[in-house]
């Protein structure tokens, strides 16, 4: 499920009240009681965007005057906050600079206006009759445009305006200019983008090219890998950190970039060109990357958090049955997921048992054997007890005590399944991560809190599971109760505990932990590769535990006539180590690992499929591999937005503020007068 954006953005939930002493700060103007913020105390003063065009100060400003009514209030300032935190902001940003009147439509005169306010427009008027507009607001420019659709159009609005751009030098359509027109294009129209380094190369740059001319797939790939630095960084980091290399071939490079939709060979190759431009080395570092950084863009670059991660095609589900991240997870919320996950668990539980009930029937008959010392050797191995109970019981006999252990494995694998998912939530740092000792500390409490419910039902499966032992005995589970009572239910609790706790705590990491092995180059995990990791989990968690398994077998199966009697674990276990030997210890360890594998892995696939098919987002973290997973790192959040602002008045969604409103260039292109960051 969708993890709280808070850990996407590196951006914290806040209170009204923190938001409120920070208004009252830069908020001077008083209309009928009430404090108001002007656009130019927003722009200039509080974001420090240093504009000086009056206009584009109206422009920018109505982005946060819900109203219109020209001027800032404290509700619309903690409405902009909200917006900033949510993971669609620069689209929502950008709806709000088109939609003038803000009525929740954007009009072609509207987007007209926008546009021939930027200074591109200036240099190379926009075809307001050409058709992209007719595509968008129809042959006579009479629609109006929701913000869904908006978001559509705006992600193709940079691209169209390049291209318009190129059309317009391109006297010959030829489908090349010159390098000169490259040259001054760049240093007019996208000079946002580039860096000191990149301004002085340019000549150079242009001059390493085949020939004195820059066809359209190179002008387009320049201006979108400057646009995508940060997401260039981050690949390099990557790299750098799975190589364990300060420095990056290109073929390395590509390796990596594989996974990014955003970035293509085209954009790598120059690259590669333009840092070789000084190094001339045929690998990057990371100060090669820094030199493509536009200098007021450097301080944003270091206080960035990296969360940008492979895109997926599924990223559209998680806008589906979402519990709103930005609003923060309350109680009722984490109760509603964890009856949401209980029932999931009772049903992913009750597959598992029911598809790996003989083995645990046959592995059961195995640990209650007596050794020879008693003269009760009934079984030779697994196989032989499962022929064997076949052969006197017939094929049903292999599900003696099935009713119970269905009733009762239903909850006890909802409530291991959810409160390993709870305390994984809840254990995570502040980054997001996970430490091993927190997923140990997870799985061993979901083990020992399923002990509570499940010790009576399972004393109960046992007692029913040996009856088909003794010929002509007839028991029912009723009377099983009833023989016990309430404290016999309880019996070899102790030794529950003992086995519960160490299955799932070395269990559900080592499931964590073999997922990523199994996935396939996307990161996603298929139900085989579920199945597998499952699977493989199970053997070490079920092996290793099985010395408990068979004391706690022992305790709760009643002790028949001329039978060893145990009186606790300590009691059990010198008895089983002098009567027995060592080996007694490790009875049914296969077919308990044969059966614990084989069931946890129906188990777990069952649990994660439901999650995917009957999905609803509460705002935790998603099963590893899922498309939901894969669709959460692949949130939309802007390129810009990891940029973090480090004025101490910025704070909640409002470190992204400068960003953003810079990302109004970056990303879309509407590079507007003397728009520029803060020093």
């Amino acid at each position: 499920m969708v993890k709280d954006l808070s850990q996407l953005t590196g951006v914290e939930k806040i209170d009204q009240s923190q938001l409120e002493v920070i208004f009252e700060k830069y908020a001077k103007d008083v209309s009928g009681g009430e404090r108001l913020m002007s656009y130019e105390d927003f722009i200039n003063h509080y974001l420090g965007l240093g504009i000086s065009d009056g206009n584009v100060v109206q422009l920018l400003g109505s982005c946060a005057d819900n109203s219109k009514k020209g001027a800032i209030s404290f509700k619309e300032f903690c409405a902009l906050e909200l917006l900033l935190s949510s993971a669609d902001a620069s689209y929502k940003l950008a709806f709000r600079l088109f939609d003038t009147d803000g009525k929740g439509v954007v009009t072609f005169d509207q987007f007209r206006q926008i546009l021939s306010s930027t200074l591109t427009n200036r240099i190379a008027p926009f075809n307001f009759d050409g058709e992209f507009v007719k595509r968008y607001f129809g042959e006579k420019k009479n629609r109006q445009i929701t913000y869904l659709e908006f978001s559509e159009m705006a992600k193709h609005l940079r691209h169209e305006l390049n291209m318009q751009i190129f059309k317009q030098y391109d006297n010959d359509s030829t489908g090349t200019i010159t390098g000169h027109a490259f040259t001054e294009l760049m240093l007019e129209t996208k000079k946002e983008l580039l860096s000191t380094h990149i301004k002085q190369n340019l000549p150079k740059i242009v001059g390493s090219l085949p020939s004195d001319k820059v066809n359209f797939a190179y002008y387009s790939a320049f201006i979108d890998l400057l646009s995508n630095i940060d997401v260039i960084e981050e690949i390099f980091t990557r790299a750098a950190e799975d190589l364990g290399k300060d420095s990056i071939t290109k073929e390395e490079f590509l390796q990596t970039s594989r996974l990014y939709s955003q970035i293509t060979p085209f954009e790598v190759d120059i690259l590669y060109r333009l840092c070789e431009v000084d190094n001339g080395k045929g690998h990057i570092g990371r100060s090669d990357i820094q030199h493509l950084v536009p200098e007021n863009l450097q301080n944003f670059l270091n206080n960035k958090t990296t969360n940008i991660t492979p895109t997926s095609q599924e990223a559209a589900v998680v806008s589906q049955n979402t519990v709103t991240a930005s609003s923060g997870r309350g109680f009722f919320t984490d109760v509603a997921e964890s009856v949401y996950r209980f029932a999931l668990g009772s049903v992913a539980g009750a597959v598992g048992a029911t598809a790996v009930y003989p083995i645990d029937l046959v592995k059961t008959r195995l640990q209650n054997q007596r050794g020879k010392l008693v003269g009760e050797l009934m079984y030779k191995n697994s196989l032989d007890c499962f022929v064997r109970v076949v052969k006197v019981e017939g094929f049903f006999g292999l599900y003696r005590g099935l009713l119970p252990q269905f009733i009762g494995v239903a909850p006890e694998k909802a409530i291991k399944l959810t409160m390993n998912d709870l305390l994984r939530d809840k254990l995570k740092t502040k980054k997001g991560e996970l430490p091993l000792l927190n997923e140990i500390i997870a799985g061993g409490t979901a083990g020992g809190c399923q002990v509570v419910f499940t010790n009576p039902l399972e004393i109960v499966k046992i007692r029913l599971q040996v009856a088909g032992e003794v010929p002509g005995l007839r028991l029912g589970a009723v009377q099983v109760i009833r023989d016990l009572g309430l404290t016999g239910l309880y019996k070899g609790a102790r030794a529950c505990f003992l086995r519960d706790i160490p299955f799932s705590a070395i269990y559900f990491p080592a499931y964590a932990h073999l997922k990523p092995v199994f996935a396939d180059k996307n990161g996603s995990n298929g139900p085989t590769s579920l199945l597998a990791a499952a699977a493989l989990a199970g053997a070490p968690a079920a092996s290793l535990s099985t010395p408990a398994d068979v004391i706690k077998t022992r305790l709760q199966v009643q002790a028949r006539k001329g039978q060893t009697t145990y009186d606790g674990i300590i009691d059990c276990t010198r008895k089983l180590m002098k009567q027995e030997g060592f080996r007694a210890f490790w009875k049914g360890a296969p077919a308990r690992v044969f059966r614990s594998s084989p069931q946890f892995g129906v188990t777990l696939v069952t649990y994660e499929l439901l999650q995917r098919y009957l999905y609803v987002d509460f705002g935790g973290t998603a099963p590893s591999g899922s498309p939901m997973a894969l669709a959460q790192q692949s949130l939309p959040v802007s390129s810009q937005s990891h940029y973090i602002s480090g004025n101490p008045d910025h704070i909640g969604g409002m470190k992204l503020a400068v960003a953003s409103f810079v990302g109004l260039e970056t990303k879309f292109g509407l590079t507007l007068p003397k728009f520029k960051l803060p020093s």
